[in-house]
């Protein structure tokens, strides 16, 4: 049976409609805005023997025909997942996995597919409430409804599921997702926004989000779905034994500064219990109770021996809640390239390079909407040593991109404009060893090397990330959380930004939402560790280098008039290869005017520029200008000034005194300073030599043509 609810949010329509597609599936419903539509299904499983973890799969894919596209390449079909459907998978899969009961095991897989495209409104947003709602009709104990909102702000002024069109002159671009009663996830950036005007862009959106957790409680209730009562596991027989007796050893064994000391500790209370047990050989005892229950139960008591230690105030490393853990920087680390740093908190080490290129070294990216160009990349790797482990190289996974894209949107609100800095810029990260919050750590090693390679970036950025120990109404934030905090915690709250405001938010939590108070209390927490490590940071390098390296490809631009492209590229090209030949630089055009040169000097750049501004530029009365030879007759000589356009010299402005022939003077080909002295009414300019040759005090003297040679003297 065909069920659809419907609201009016932000002036358009949203419906969620099931029962009519896919109707074998655990739970299907199609979601519209506008005339974007996404089709989002959920599927249960079984689960697999002995299986401990929860396999919840989240796969969201955009469909070029929605948008009335065919995919580029070859094969004219989708392939691999874009980046863009890896994240906005991520942002699916976050807000509902902290709503299933801990222990369950079960097979789930959600899939997203963006059926229609409108051009103004984003799918993302609309897979988050999907997966919600198919989830909350399906057989899965999912703990919903939540919904997600896009929140912007213009002049201002928030604004509630801004279109793709306001979104790109936003000062903010924040997605929000949550229940009727808390938040669930954040990921959003901005253009350095205080942090008491992005808590109340947060409840701005939440107030939204309850209105549509109504809308699919409704649907739920429409469709006939009845609550799912679950029920839990049976209680492990070994908790209770080790939480009595095994607890004290367990807290002393995790509390040590170092991570390899704590792991090592724990290990061995692990190893002894087992031995204690289960002597070698044995796994299950008379009684039925296994080896593996056993283990179990430690994992169990370990990690609230750690959220204990938490609340008494006691950090595994020995810090302070608010304490940041030591910082290094240093700067200029690597020889070759344009720009290197090294970034150390803790046991957490980014090494970050910079290259920079030309126009066309931009990444193409192909989607949903016209293809274009993208001039800043920080591609974030994440190697198995860094963590003390082995494993295959399959190129970037889900968490790589996704920590990259962080990194890379949290930084690129303080690169300087194209106009004044025309260059393609790569920022690569490497962690090298990591312990906690290995994003932000690349955040402040980019803001390092870019200064190094002399990118004039308006402020320097910094990231920090705030864990939460949550029992019951209490609570303890936790700044700068290492890995131990992050697994045994119950939040990963990352802020990035200037010393005037936050450029880059993510939140990703392991319970069902977090309250105003918590929210203000971590972006205030934040904002001082934030602050200290920008200190840092500028005692490494004060501000950006005065030049770039001298590896780096030297570029300037310029803006001609659109209707002049042409004259620039002449016949064939003709014009434009001329230049790049004669001058050794590669001449880069876009439809808007937008000239981009770029060569192995400065000086190579400054000679294609001039010619380029000879070639559309009006020639002016006064002006001097190094043309060559072209034609020669008896009044005088013709000299291209710029490519296609010649002025005559007359035989009398050739030089200071008496002239008999031109020849005397110059020959075709030769290479003349030339002063512009007239332009009559039909576009005829007329030359001097003479006029240069005065104003730089200099007496006439014959040019040197490129084929004369000594041996030519009698």
């Amino acid at each position: 049976m065909k069920v659809q609810v419907s609201a009016e949010v932000a002036g358009r329509t949203l419906s969620i409609t099931t029962g009519e597609i896919a109707k074998q599936a655990s739970g299907c419903v199609l979601i519209q805005y506008g005339e974007t539509v996404v089709l989002v299904a959920a599927q249960t499983g079984g689960v697999k023997p002995g299986q401990d973890f929860f396999p919840l799969t989240v796969d969201y894919r955009e469909r070029l025909a929605a948008a009335g596209k065919f995919p580029g390449g070859f094969l004219k079909r989708e392939g691999r997942p874009s980046t863009r459907e890896i994240l906005t998978a991520r942002l699916t899969d976050r807000p509902i996995r902290p709503l299933f009961p801990e222990d369950y095991f079960n097979e789930v897989q959600v899939m997203s597919n963006v059926m229609s495209f409108d051009g103004e409104n984003d799918p993302d947003v609309l897979s988050i409430i999907g997966a919600s709602a198919a989830l909350s009709i399906s057989d899965a104990p999912f703990n919903g409804p939540i919904a997600a909102v896009r929140v912007g702000l213009i002049e201002g002024k928030l604004i509630l599921f801004p279109t793709m069109a306001e979104i790109a002159k936003s000062s903010l671009d924040l997605v929000v997702a949550g229940s009727k009663d808390s938040i669930l996830m954040i990921e959003g950036f901005a253009d350095q926004l205080p942090e008491t005007e992005m808590a109340d862009a947060l409840m701005f959106g939440h107030r939204a989000i309850q209105e549509l957790c109504k809308l699919q409680n409704d649907l739920v209730a429409k469709a006939g779905k009845k609550p799912i009562t679950y029920v839990p596991g049976t209680v492990n027989p070994w908790l209770a034994t080790v939480k009595s007796e095994w607890a004290g050893k367990i807290k002393t064994a995790r509390q040590s500064p170092k991570k390899a000391e704590r792991s090592a500790a724990t290990k061995a209370v692990k190893e002894e219990l087992i031995a204690k047990y289960y002597p070698a050989g044995v796994t299950v005892l008379e009684d039925g109770r296994t080896i593996e229950q056993l283990k179990a139960a430690f994992s169990d008591v370990d990690h609230h021996a750690c959220r204990d230690l938490t609340i008494e105030g006691k950090r595994l490393d020995g810090r302070s809640t608010t304490e940041l853990r030591n910082i290094d920087c240093s700067v200029s680390i690597l020889p070759r390239v344009h720009g290197s740093a090294l970034f150390t908190r803790g046991e957490t080490q980014s090494l970050a390079t910079v290259v920079l290129g030309t126009v066309r070294d931009q990444q193409k990216v192909d989607g949903l909407l016209e293809e274009y160009g993208k001039p800043f990349m920080l591609d974030y790797n994440f190697p198995s040593y860094s963590v003390g482990e082995t494993r295959p190289i399959r190129g970037p996974g889900r968490r790589e991109i996704g920590h990259g894209m962080l990194a890379e949107r949290s930084v690129q609100w303080v690169l300087p404009k194209a106009e004044k800095f025309p260059y393609t810029i790569r920022v690569i990260s490497d962690i090298t060893e990591s312990n906690g919050s290995s994003s932000m750590a690349s955040v402040c090693s980019a803001t390092l090397s870019l200064m190094d390679a002399g990118v004039p970036i308006t402020q320097p950025v910094a990231g920090i990330s705030i864990g939460l120990i949550k029992e019951g109404s209490r609570f303890t934030l936790l700044t700068d959380i290492m890995g131990d905090e992050d697994h045994f915690g119950d939040m990963d709250f990352k802020v990035a930004g200037t010393g005037r405001g936050i450029t880059g938010i993510q939140l990703d939590l392991k319970i069902a939402g977090i309250n105003e108070e918590i929210i203000r209390k971590t972006l205030e927490q934040a904002k001082t560790a934030r602050m200290e490590i920008l200190k840092r940071i500028l005692t490494a390098i004060r501000r950006p280098r005065g030049d770039i390296s001298p590896y780096s490809p030297r570029i300037v631009s310029t803006k001609i008039d659109p209707e002049k492209i042409g004259m620039v590229i002449g016949p064939g090209g003709k014009n434009i290869r001329a230049i790049q030949e004669q001058t050794g630089t590669q001449i880069d055009i876009v439809d808007d005017g937008t000239v981009t040169i770029a060569g192995p000097a400065k000086s190579n750049c400054d000679e294609a520029l001039a010619r380029v501004e000879a070639i559309t530029e009006d020639i002016k009365v006064g002006r001097i200008y190094t043309g060559t030879v072209s034609s020669i007759k008896d009044f005088g000589a013709f000299i291209e000034i710029a490519p296609g356009k010649d002025g005559l010299c007359h035989i009398s402005e050739l030089a200071d005194g008496f002239v008999k022939s031109v020849t005397d003077v110059c020959r075709v080909g030769d290479k003349l300073e030339v002063k512009v002295i007239a332009v009559d009414d039909q576009n005829r300019v007329k030359l001097s030599r003479k006029a240069v040759l005065a104003e730089k005090g200099e007496t006439a003297a014959p040019a040197v043509s490129d084929d004369d040679d000594f041996d030519d003297e009698e």
